[in-house]
């Protein structure tokens, strides 16, 4: 059977709808080995004598490889007509397949979750971009912009979702991928081996990155996710293969040092959540309990935010679990507090630009010995062929894209601006 036969099939069963569709493909493409269906899908097998694998732009990390998508794949269908195909958590070391069909019409809804072992995450196009990881072999359709925002402790990748929807909106040419680090959120599921890490949770989005084909152009990290994004530079090989801009949001490179007496610790915070039972009949009471502990009512609202029902909608009884690895988070948020990457800063490679932003209000304290030192980066870095700047958000707490979401758009505007595919 020729691609010309695959092409008459899928006319004779467009209206069989497109779970059959999907099927029909998945199907002919195992028993005949098909190599490339460019104009569909990314099929890549590890059979011998056939040509090899495509090469991911990150192949360049010194990571391990990764293990090989399930033949078993998971379809999840979301609109405007989207079909990702990810893999289940059983392996399979035969084969790996990683195919979409997307709907070249493109609607409004530019959200599209796609499964995958390492992380979970959320990727957001502007509406002019037409280009998908899973169709990276048609070279007709460059690569858009891309940007990857992480979060930070006891947070998810929701924390960003309407801030990024207004930098879709402003920069329809760029997508954003809204990752949900190890142990938070939809990732708290996807099991991983210790040690929890400042430099284990950045080698988790390197292979994401790795996995969906992507050279991001922008890394954002708030708090946590700052040191992250840190940690994802001195773990790159070098040189990048192009220019990348850093933004460390509110989060130092060195020691963490503690607020002042009154504000919403995450270390006190996190150990206070252990205490509480793992499921819980009221997010109410969580609230009050939290602001009698002494934290925010903010803070304390947000928290619950990380509790979702137990039960059946359907169900009359209401209880609500936490959906967040307390034991492993503790453990991150000890290495957070630890980890020193002032070396990364002061030796950045060629074509990397970090930005430091610190909040007008802080949650830590940042030291005169800080500042003097990002200053003194800054000049060494533009000898060295990088850069790094340091810039302040008015009127903000340590929340800063709920805090001053406008002025935090401002700030980052500028590294979405004049950037082409």
């Amino acid at each position: 059977m020729n691609y010309y036969k695959l092409v008459e099939i899928l006319i004779r069963h467009v209206s069989a709808g497109w779970a059959e569709l999907s099927r029909l493909l998945f199907s002919w493409s195992f028993r005949h080995s098909c190599p490339t269906m460019s104009f569909l899908s990314n099929f890549t097998a590890s059979f011998p004598g056939e040509r090899p694998p495509f090469i991911p732009p990150y192949s360049q990390f010194n990571l391990h490889s990764l293990p090989p998508i399930s033949s078993r794949p998971t379809i999840r269908i979301s609109p405007p007509f989207q079909i990702g195909v990810g893999r289940s958590s059983r392996y399979s070391r035969k084969r790996s397949v990683c195919m979409a069909l997307i709907n070249e019409r493109l609607g409004r809804d530019r959200d599209i979750a796609y499964p995958s072992s390492i992380l979970a995450y959320e990727l957001v196009q502007g509406k002019l971009v037409k280009w998908s990881s899973m169709v990276v072999l048609n070279r007709s359709i460059p690569e858009p912009p891309t940007a990857v925002l992480l979060h930070g402790i006891l947070g998810s990748r929701k924390n960003w979702g309407s801030f990024v929807r207004r930098l879709a909106q402003e920069f329809p040419t760029w997508q954003f991928v809204l990752v949900d680090l190890r142990c938070h959120g939809d990732s708290a599921s996807i099991k991983k081996r210790g040690p929890h890490t400042v430099a284990s949770t950045a080698l988790d989005v390197l292979k994401l990155i790795a996995q969906l084909r992507i050279t991001p152009r922008v890394l954002i990290g708030h708090s946590f996710g700052g040191k992250v994004v840190l940690s994802m530079v001195e773990q790159a090989a070098k040189p990048l293969p192009r220019p990348v801009r850093v933004w460390v949001l509110d989060a130092t490179p060195g020691k963490v040092r503690a607020g002042q007496d009154g504000e919403d610790h995450p270390g006190k915070l996190i150990s206070f959540l252990r205490k509480l039972p793992k499921e819980v009949s009221s997010k109410r009471d969580i609230v009050n309990a939290l602001i009698q502990e002494g934290f925010s009512k903010d803070v304390a609202q947000w928290v619950v935010t990380n509790l979702r029902p137990t039960g059946a909608a359907s169900s009359s009884s209401s209880s609500f679990s936490w959906v967040f690895d307390l034991e492993g988070i503790s453990e991150m948020y000890e290495s957070y507090e630890e980890t020193n990457l002032w070396k990364v800063v002061e030796n950045l490679p060629r074509g990397v630009h970090v930005n430091f932003l610190k909040a007008e209000r802080s949650l830590h304290r940042w030291a005169l010995e800080d500042l003097q030192r990002i200053h003194a980066a800054e000049e060494s870095a533009a000898d060295e062929g990088g850069g790094v700047e340091m810039h302040v958000l008015e009127d903000a707490g340590h929340w800063v894209h709920a805090d001053n979401p406008d002025g935090l758009f401002r700030i980052l505007s500028f590294s979405f601006k004049g950037v082409k595919a």
